[in-house]
């Protein structure tokens, strides 16, 4: 008998206004309206997939001091969004991002437990970072926050959540009605917790959750960010650009693990993908090739490559060469309110030359190749076959989807492709009852906080011996 292959864990992004949409398109609704995230949910629990992932922006991104439509826009508050969808949807998981630099743990623990609460153990936090003094301006501190200091915030932000989620204890609630006593005793929801970021201590006020602890996932490619989720997380949702990227990130990270105690099925992996359904490979082809040029106007284009060369370039001709100039280094950025993703300027210019001169490319084309992350593109079988050999070959465990429309961008992947995986055993036929988004990860239940600490307490001292 052969082995059934691996599971696919499956999210869905819906990823707002920026360049990997196509709000544009006739097909694209709202992206303010909750219509669109109830029509976006329920196809995604159609297809049964794991969870929706919703991400976050806390103020408006800026390039040469102008806000634009290439980075996203018009984002709305991300919980109250997913606690209405708990409302409308059973069985999907609702993992939403908050920033670990410019929130409070007691009511991040206490949005999260709530969330966890109305949807029946579904909640995931996905926790980033920020060190901008840009995106600190909307806060009371401001941009106070060293950059060498927001993994170390984040995860006493995240120990200090599990030390409040861990405060009521699981029969904490008698609900003895027979002789009006609520609570076991008087001490339920007693916290201290303190260390350099946080020195708090009271009552916690929302009794346990069915998971106890929401699912963590955390964002970032990073050395610190792999770190970090070694240490931490239940998921890490990351990009590369290929399967070979892929798989070293995959190897690497799951290396990591062991050393905080962990197995490599203690920490998911999961990157961010575009698809394409066509009725053939070569069809499908051809959508994409016309949807990459949609995302990128010659607009988009001059913005994009701005941020490798980091000075304005409003003055070239998107169907003209590569600009003749050097890019600017230094600690200045054209860029605010978001990370630069170029570590060496000079030599990404010089790559991208030889790429435009190899491939005789214009400007726009090649910010059209420079921005392809991997994509799942072609017939209905094309795609199951290479997202199960993906899983099976160490890839990853799974993926989040981002479609190039919403809300009706899942439809055709539910549709069509779902089917084939549930067939070739890559995929469950049907949520089972009552399973937390824990279950469906395939996650062990959650574990105290003093047990991360300890862990993480030793992979430190192995580190540094």
């Amino acid at each position: 008998m052969s082995t059934p292959p691996k599971q696919v864990i499956l999210g869905a992004h819906f990823p707002g206004v920026n360049n990997t949409t196509v709000w544009s398109d006739p097909r694209s609704g709202s992206h303010i309206e909750f219509d669109s995230f109830r029509r976006f949910a329920r196809a995604a629990e159609r297809g049964h997939l794991d969870f929706l992932f919703l991400a976050e922006g806390l103020r408006l991104r800026e390039q040469r001091g102008l806000i634009h439509d290439l980075d996203v826009v018009g984002r709305p508050d991300t919980l109250p969004v997913l606690a209405a969808l708990a409302g409308v949807t059973d069985h999907l998981g609702l993992v939403g991002t908050i920033n670990a630099t410019f929130n409070e743990p007691y009511e991040v623990a206490r949005q999260f437990a709530t969330l966890d609460h109305l949807s029946g153990g579904r909640a995931g936090w996905n926790v980033v970072t920020s060190s901008d003094a840009f995106t600190g301006e909307n806060f009371r501190r401001g941009g106070y926050l060293d950059r060498e200091l927001r993994y170390e915030r984040a995860e006493s932000i995240v120990r200090a959540a599990r030390h409040l989620w861990d405060s009521w204890q699981v029969d904490a609630v008698a609900g003895d009605q027979e002789h009006g006593r609520f609570l076991a005793d008087g001490t339920v929801g007693e916290f201290g917790y303190h260390d350099d970021h946080f020195d708090i201590a009271g009552h916690f006020n929302v009794p346990r959750s069915p998971q106890q602890h929401p699912v963590i996932f955390q964002a970032g490619d990073s050395d610190g960010g792999r770190e970090f989720a070694a240490r931490t997380a239940d998921v890490i949702f990351t990009r590369h650009g290929t399967p070979e990227a892929g798989r070293a990130f995959f190897r690497d990270v799951k290396s990591r693990l062991a050393r905080y105690g962990r197995r490599p099925d203690d920490l998911k992996i999961l990157p961010g993908v575009t698809f394409v359904v066509g009725d053939t490979d070569e069809e499908a082809a051809e959508l994409a090739a016309d949807i990459r040029r949609q995302q990128v106007s010659g607009q988009t284009a001059i913005l994009l490559l701005e941020q490798v060369w980091n000075r304005d370039l409003s003055g070239y001709d998107p169907d003209g060469p590569l600009p003749d100039v050097e890019p600017e280094v230094g600690p200045s950025s054209i860029i605010q309110g978001r990370a630069r993703h170029v570590d060496d300027a000079r030599a990404e210019v010089t790559r991208l030359r030889a790429l435009a001169e190899e491939k005789n490319l214009t400007l726009r084309e090649v910010a059209i190749e420079r921005g392809q992350r991997q994509a799942f593109v072609g017939s209905p079988e094309t795609i199951a076959d290479a997202l199960i050999d993906a899983v099976q070959t160490e890839v990853s465990d799974g993926f989040i989807l981002v479609p190039h429309i919403t809300p009706g961008g899942l439809d055709a992947f539910v549709d069509q492709v779902v089917p084939l995986l549930v067939e070739r055993g890559a995929l469950r036929a049907s949520y089972a009852e009552g399973s937390t988004l824990r279950d469906q990860l395939g996650l062990s239940a959650a574990r105290p906080a003093t047990d991360w600490e300890t862990a993480a307490a030793a992979g430190v001292r192995k580190e540094s011996a």
